[in-house]
């Protein structure tokens, strides 16, 4: 067959290709496009832990603790992820509780090659399962951040298995899974509640609780080395597309607007953080531009798939602004120690973000599938603005209570802090027995 034939048969055969696809996508059943949308997502999410978090938080810490810090992130990589499967995202995502779900996905029981999950009909449920585990990992690993330089790696183990269930697991479900918040109207489009909240303030209780560090206030606790907090935050912010983009969980035009405006949240915090630190201190650093990106990141992400792009910048400067004063001035006012400032970022961040998003909802930006948008208080609906501060005050109760019970339990088992020698050996060499030393 001539080569001209070859071309007129394939031209012929592309309608025949393309058909069975556009009958799977409009008979509901599972997306080539949406699926392969959704693996890069997560894949993405993944990485803002691996790598990015580990790096983000080990060039914050001082020298001897780098590798016990990276040990935290990538023990909640690979725990949480087995639990995640085990059990957690059943009770997460299943079942139709008010608080917390069902057994009907333990162990994967149930899922097939072409299950889909009502929370995401396009792709597979497996694929939705994976994406979630991402947020789950990233959740616990952030709380280290608050108690880095101090907290034993057992410790942490512990509460990284009992946090997961008593804290993550049921906030997921009351805000996504279909529990009390999600029927109460609660919008978070991709975890200003069930991720930052509970990471902000479950590490602020986990600092107040195991107190500040040797020298906090006194001594010179400087990061080792900011050039790989750099790099974290590029791979963070980065990997924050999938964070927020995917969420949309399709490959269309919502997730395009969730990444822009989650771009220029990043940008405008990055440069409002910037400005006042200049201002009030005579010289931008560059932990404070990259401490002011994070704060745009986490505060957009429970409104990134509800506003329109500039109003994103504008949620980034209120993120800039406050996160920073109470990273700063709050933080020694009340002289707590947030090692690396999750609570002044996260937690201050998420629960702005939060209600932010009943702010600016844009009821055009939201409506998809025929379904009606949702609007906020710029558009006339405050009350979307009141269930918003129920969802904020909800899991800031269950998150704090929570953790304080998890931290209890876990030093009845074993020490919570390292002891004042090991900790002013560095944690590197008393609980891993290695040295960023040559």
């Amino acid at each position: 067959m001539s080569l001209s034939r070859l071309r007129l048969v394939a031209l012929l055969a592309l309608p025949m290709l393309l058909l069975p696809a556009a009958a799977e996508a409009a008979d509901g059943s599972i997306s080539a496009a949406d699926t392969g949308f959704m693996i890069a997502a997560t894949a993405l999410v993944l990485m803002m832990t691996m790598p990015g978090l580990a790096l983000f938080y080990s060039g914050m810490v001082r020298k001897k603790n780098v590798l016990a810090t990276m040990a935290q992130s990538a023990a909640a990589t690979v725990i949480i992820s087995l639990l995640w499967f085990f059990a957690a995202y059943s009770l997460s995502f299943s079942g139709e509780g008010s608080v917390i779900g069902g057994l009907d996905r333990v162990l994967l029981g149930g899922i097939g090659l072409t299950t889909t999950s009502s929370f995401a009909p396009t792709i597979p449920e497996l694929l939705f399962a994976a994406y979630q585990m991402t947020f789950a990992v990233i959740t616990v690993a952030l709380v280290g951040g608050s108690v880095a330089d101090r907290m034993t790696f057992k410790a942490f183990l512990l509460f990284s298995v009992l946090w997961l269930f008593v804290v993550y697991v049921p906030s997921a479900h009351m805000v996504w899974g279909g529990g009390f918040l999600a029927k109460l109207g609660v919008i978070d489009f991709a975890g200003g509640t069930v991720v930052h909240i509970n990471a902000g303030f479950g590490g602020l209780v986990a600092a107040l609780v195991i107190g500040n560090r040797i020298g906090f206030g006194r001594e010179n606790l400087s990061p080792y080395d900011m050039s790989l907090a750099v790099v974290g935050t590029g791979l963070l912010w980065v990997g924050w597309f999938g964070f927020n983009g995917g969420s949309a969980l399709t490959a269309g035009s919502r997730a395009v607007f969730a990444i822009v405006a989650t771009h220029l949240a990043a940008s405008a915090g990055a440069v409002t953080w910037t400005l006042i630190e200049w201002a009030s201190r005579g010289k931008p650093s560059v932990l404070g531009i990259i401490s002011g990106a994070v704060a745009g990141l986490g505060t957009i992400t429970p409104a990134s798939g509800y506003v329109l792009p500039w109003q994103g910048a504008v949620i980034g400067m209120i993120a800039g602004a406050v996160c920073y004063w109470f990273s700063t001035s709050v933080k020694y006012r009340f002289n707590y120690d947030d090692s690396l400032d999750v609570f002044g970022v996260h937690g201050v961040g998420g629960v702005l973000g939060t209600l932010m998003a009943g702010v600016f909802a844009t009821a055009s930006i939201s409506a998809v599938d025929g379904q009606a948008g949702i609007s906020g208080l710029i558009e006339g609906n405050f009350a979307q603005l009141k269930v918003q501060a129920i969802g904020v005050g909800v899991t800031v109760v269950w998150c704090v209570v929570g953790t304080w019970l998890v931290l209890k339990v876990v030093g009845l088992i074993a020490p919570l802090r390292a002891n004042p020698d090991e900790e002013r050996e560095g944690l590197d060499l008393a609980l891993h027995g290695e040295s960023m030393h040559a």
